[in-house]
């Protein structure tokens, strides 16, 4: 829960628990008690209904939010002590949750104290998904998941897309959408919607990718693209950078008592990045915040050609280092690091001093205590560690108080695709009233 919502639902607590009364207004209670005035009052007042069930609409947001949140299931008791909401309300809101489908209850747990069992809630699975689609550059696929973050279904194609045509690509991902889509519905699963990551500049204001270099894309209106094809007409995406969505991802992986914050690096074909504080993205004016790749960490030979933390330690860079052809697989370098390779192990701990020094020039700028590795940093993981806490520990100039920490990405494979897909189910959790079978609201 983010302290918005604790704040707030302190707020709709007593408004909830109370009758609503606009100050300044006069009403029929100002008047003579006659009979004929007190028969009125008992009229419901139309504005006064709209602003209590918009309250409702909040608070259902309020407790969907705690369960979905929560690192382990809460029980109504806990949902009432972390947002203030009154007891009865909150169970009055968490059996509507249940009711339409999206929460449900776990066997009762005794306590220690007296009283009745707990019984604790999580998201109800299979009911409601959002998918998280992607195009890199050696792959695009896509991942539904649903409110329990279960992934329902997953369609990956290899496949290199450098230099690539637009339209022929998108046109493949709403093929390989289209038999997903069909057999979500089916299934009688409903899709909240879809997001798109893309390993490039996406405004967030205007909506085009600008330009994914890797891609050889600029300009492209992507979502009205795929928005062309029946199977997205409904649901066209939402468009992110690749490095924010899995960010995401990490951060709700990484969920708890405290919001986590560190600084997100994606290695890939590219290297991305991301800054989470609080368990938020911080996006930046447009959208292109945490372009770490492209942080220039050498002058080159004679000083004047600048080179990016992307040329040195990108995939192909570190292919390149380790003497495997051009476009080899990152698996390539894995297995040769498992067979004790010397210079591939050479390769990976040499990018790892250039991202280091990348990372450490962050840090000294946003002032992060954590740099989580994803990506194909985190599938070298054991080599790179050391290196660039060494490198965090050596350049930030609050290390001796505080040094950044490194750890390893716990969001798993793909994670631009869960990150896409919770994105998406935010929006059912903003506002869960839509979703909800048409039983809980009769």
């Amino acid at each position: 829960m983010s302290r918005v919502e604790g704040e707030s639902g302190a707020v709709a607590r007593d408004v909830a628990d109370a009758t609503p009364v606009d100050p300044g207004t006069s009403t029929l209670a100002d008047g003579p008690r006659t009979r004929e005035g007190r028969a009125a009052e008992r009229v419901p007042d139309r504005a006064r209904a709209a602003r209590q069930a918009q309250m409702r609409t909040h608070n259902l947001s309020v407790a969907l939010a705690q369960i979905v949140d929560a690192p382990a299931p809460p029980s109504r008791a806990q949902i009432s002590a972390a947002t203030g909401l009154a007891r009865g309300t909150v169970t009055g809101l968490v059996d509507m949750l249940i009711e339409g489908g999206l929460v449900r209850e776990l066997d009762p747990v005794v306590v220690a104290r007296a009283g009745r069992p707990a019984v604790p809630l999580v998201p109800a699975p299979g009911r409601v998904a959002g998918v998280g689609m992607e195009v890199n550059v050696d792959y695009l696929g896509l991942r539904a998941v649903d409110l329990a973050g279960g992934v329902l279904v997953e369609r990956v194609e290899h496949l290199d897309l450098r230099g690539s045509d637009p339209d022929t690509v998108l046109d493949r991902l709403a093929s390989l959408a289209a038999p997903v889509l069909a057999g979500l519905a089916t299934d009688g699963v409903r899709v909240a919607g879809t997001a798109l990551a893309l390993p490039g500049l996406v405004d967030r204001i205007t909506g085009p990718l600008r330009y994914a270099p890797n891609l050889g894309w600029r300009d492209v209106d992507v979502v009205a693209r795929l928005a062309a094809h029946p199977v997205l007409a409904d649901l066209p995406p939402r468009v992110a950078n690749e490095a924010n969505l899995a960010a995401r991802a990490e951060a709700h992986a990484r969920r708890g008592a405290v919001a986590p914050s560190f600084l997100y690096v994606s290695g890939e074909v590219g290297v991305g990045g991301a800054l989470v504080l609080d368990g938020e993205i911080f996006l930046g004016r447009h959208g292109w915040s945490g372009e770490i790749g492209h942080v220039v960490v050498d002058g080159g030979p004679d000083g004047t050609r600048p080179v990016s933390l992307e040329q040195r330690a990108g995939q192909d860079a570190i292919a390149r280092a380790a003497g495997l052809a051009p476009g080899a697989p990152f698996a390539d370098v894995v297995a040769a690091l498992a067979a004790g390779d010397a210079r591939a192990r050479a390769a990976v701990r040499g990018a790892a001093r250039w991202l280091g020094l990348a990372v450490a020039t962050v840090a000294n700028v946003v002032d992060v205590s954590e740099v989580v590795l994803g990506g194909t940093f985190a599938l070298v993981y054991d080599e790179v560690e050391d290196v660039v806490a060494g490198a965090l520990a050596d350049r930030v100039i609050f290390a001796n108080w505080s040094s950044p920490t490194v750890s390893r990405s716990a969001a798993g494979g793909y994670p631009a695709m869960t990150g896409g897909a919770l994105a998406v189910l935010r929006t059912v959790v903003a506002d869960p009233t839509p979703w909800l079978t048409p039983t809980a609201g009769s």
